[in-house]
């Protein structure tokens, strides 16, 4: 073989290994829904997407000192927004939280999609909690988030009534909603219903995989607005039986999505590239909470519920934040699957409350309620209130 045949080897696997690595790390795996209602509406929206990266300070409040860590004067947002190119008329704000040990772009998927459909959503690594965090991820820094939304909203609503900024007029201040993903999810419900830490110019609520199993009835009583959550019904690590069931029974306005056979950490972005071959992606976050974390966890847990308030706030004290108590499955739904639902529920959701005309409200009100789980058999089922039993 001559040299020149050599070097191009050489290159050619070196290219293919780069190209699979790439493939591996930064290209999802995909999926298609049933039925032809949730096939169109699985399709991208009418806007080009831009993503830009910021960072907001908000100088009057701190970030707590922990281990080797002296804390700070302020608290440091760095975020990303993802918004449809030029859009005509305000539209839509979505504050997006991510889990414990993540980071802003966990729910990537969900937030490049909203956006092409007109939404203007916003991530943003927390200080404490995130895998950025300066000692490891701080659970207990999860009661200062609520705080870190409502400042986020105020950046967004500044920029949005400054008109030499690329924000200008581009949200609806009465068409503001909140997500996340299990400690994001938590946050997301702080911000909406705890008596001293909500924001009211939430109007809708988004909780994937968040915990609530130490709430009670009176902790929803403050507000009344349109609230979703979506589960995993294989969740292994904050399980669907002991924080998505009992909130039908406390709560009126609340419409349960449940993946059958989906994990908790499905949910996150990394699932469906990084983890995509891995049968149960909660095997990976169990260990790590249990084997790793598991003792700190436990102390932060405690602290935790001292900070988060008493009876009077909904907080039942008699219970704490369980982690990893329901046994693995051997096989969860694959995250492509997990994160198409999630994003066909979540968008239906929002566009029954936001959408322009009352046609499309109604008819994303109908496909949540009713399609959704129509076309797609025993992998998803919707349930209400008034269904539960």
């Amino acid at each position: 073989m001559t040299k020149g045949r050599i070097t191009l080897l050489i290159v050619t696997v070196i290219a293919v290994i780069g190209i699979g690595g790439y493939w591996f790390i930064a290209i999802p795996a995909t999926s298609s829904p049933n039925g032809s209602v949730s096939q169109s509406r699985f399709t991208p929206g009418p806007y080009e997407v831009v993503s830009e990266s910021f960072t907001a300070v908000d100088e009057s409040r701190t970030t707590q000192a922990y281990k080797a860590f002296p804390g700070l004067p302020n608290r440091t947002l760095d975020g990303e927004i993802w918004r449809p190119k030029n859009r005509v008329q305000p539209g839509p704000l979505l504050i997006n939280s991510h889990g414990f040990m993540s980071f802003r772009q966990e729910g990537l998927y969900l937030n490049r999609f909203l956006a092409s459909h007109g939404y203007t959503v916003v991530a943003v690594d927390y200080p404490l909690t995130g895998i950025w965090a300066p000692e490891g991820p701080l659970m207990t820094d999860v009661i200062n988030q609520p705080g870190d939304v409502s400042f986020l909203i105020d950046t967004i609503l500044r920029r949005n009534a400054n008109d030499a900024d690329t924000l200008y007029n581009t949200i609806d201040p009465e068409k503001i909603a909140v997500a996340g993903v299990s400690l994001g999810g938590l946050t997301s419900i702080l911000a909406t219903f705890h008596p001293k830490l909500q924001d009211p110019r939430i109007a809708a609520l988004v909780s994937i995989a968040g915990p609530t199993s130490i709430f009670t009835p009176t902790f929803f009583e403050s507000r009344d607005l349109p609230f979703l959550m979506v589960y995993g019904g294989g969740d292994a690590i904050v399980p669907h039986e002991d924080n998505a069931l009992p909130v039908l029974s406390m709560y009126p306005d609340v419409t349960l999505v449940t993946l059958a056979d989906a994990s908790h950490a499905g949910f996150a972005q990394p699932a469906s590239t990084l983890m995509r071959f891995n049968k149960n992606p909660d095997d990976v976050g169990c260990r790590t909470v249990t084997e790793e974390l598991g003792v700190e966890v436990a102390e932060q847990n405690d602290k935790f519920m001292t900070l988060l308030g008493d009876a009077d706030d909904g907080i039942d004290l008699n219970q704490h934040i369980e982690f990893c108590t329901r046994e693995l499955i051997p096989e969860a739904m694959k995250a492509s699957r997990q994160h198409m639902f999630t994003t066909l529920a979540v968008h239906a959701f929002l566009d029954s409350l936001f959408a322009e005309d009352d046609a499309a409200r109604s008819a994303s009100w109908e496909y949540l309620q009713t399609t959704l789980a129509q076309e797609n058999g025993s992998e998803v089922s919707v349930t209400q209130p008034d269904q539960a039993g």
